[in-house]
């Protein structure tokens, strides 16, 4: 669905007047397809979910209180430049994904901090390997490999009224927008997994960019007196990786829930991947 397509929708939804906010609360994402294969069968270096990492020499598996975390996913990045229509991601290289292999880490606590792991090398050719997996690592925190395809794909927000800064929609308005929401870009496609860079998260619970400022930068409560100076940039932060539920490759996060690796804009274009911040969402 394109833009015009998006306008559509909106027309047909009876939002007509609130067309003119539609660039404000969408954002172009790069959806992930995920097809469970032979781990012998992806070419070394090759995006991919789950599995085992090929990594670099001398860059170790990481771990978190022990033990290791979870293989979630590499993204070799030149297999998804041409569907960031923005420019946003590094050109070239390559990011790896990992999570807590035990699933205690859920992003409200700046203690949480370390139970997740991006790692970015930006050579192309930088040689990498396969990484057996740790002996430790339990079963049930390892996932099936899949290949991956991707497509463009453009999202809509769940809060409108935090992204338009002159926010007047009636309250009609904002019911009829959640029923559009509720079967957007239809109703087959809100039924299956979705795996995403960038874009609009599908938000579970509460909005999760002033939970990833205040904890990133170690402040718990809302009534901390550094809270309403921090919150001011909690804004700059946007969803870099989003990883749903999939049965199919043996991923449940809590209760049916997703995995959001959040990273402030100021940090991404210097491809500080060490900043990002993890928020799990369940029911």
């Amino acid at each position: 669905m394109d833009q015009a397509a998006v306008q559509g929708a909106f027309v047909a939804a009876g939002l007509s007047r609130v067309v003119k906010d539609i660039d404000l609360i969408s954002r172009a994402s790069t959806r992930l397809y995920a097809t469970p294969v032979d781990a012998s069968a992806l070419e070394v270096g090759a995006s991919r979910l789950g599995g085992v990492p090929d990594l670099p020499a001398g860059i170790d598996w990481p771990q978190w209180k022990g033990l290791h975390q979870s293989f979630i996913a590499q993204i070799r990045l030149e297999d998804v430049r041409q569907y960031d229509v923005n420019g946003v991601l590094p050109r070239s290289g390559m990011l790896w994904f990992f999570y807590d292999a035990q699933q205690e880490t859920f992003g409200a606590d700046p203690a949480d901090s370390g139970g997740w792991c991006v790692l970015f090398n930006d050579d192309n050719h930088v040689e990498v390997q396969r990484t057996p997996t740790p002996e430790a690592l339990p079963a049930a925190s390892q996932f099936k490999a899949c290949s991956l395809r991707f497509a463009n794909e453009i999202t809509l927000s769940q809060q409108p009224r935090l992204e338009i800064a002159s926010f007047d929609w009636t309250d009609e308005e904002q019911k009829s927008y959640e029923t559009l929401l509720s079967t957007f870009p239809s109703p087959t496609d809100r039924a299956t997994v979705h795996h995403r860079l960038l874009g609009n998260p599908d938000t579970i619970q509460d909005d999760m960019r002033l939970q990833c400022q205040l904890a990133s930068q170690g402040v718990t409560d809302i009534d901390d007196p550094r809270a309403n100076e921090l919150a001011k940039d909690a804004m700059q932060w946007q969803l870099l990786l989003q990883i749903d539920s999939d049965a199919s490759i043996g991923m449940r996060w809590g209760n049916a829930g997703m995995l959001y690796y959040w990273i402030k804009s100021t940090d991404l274009r210097p491809c500080s991947f060490d900043r990002v911040w993890l928020v799990l969402q369940s029911e």
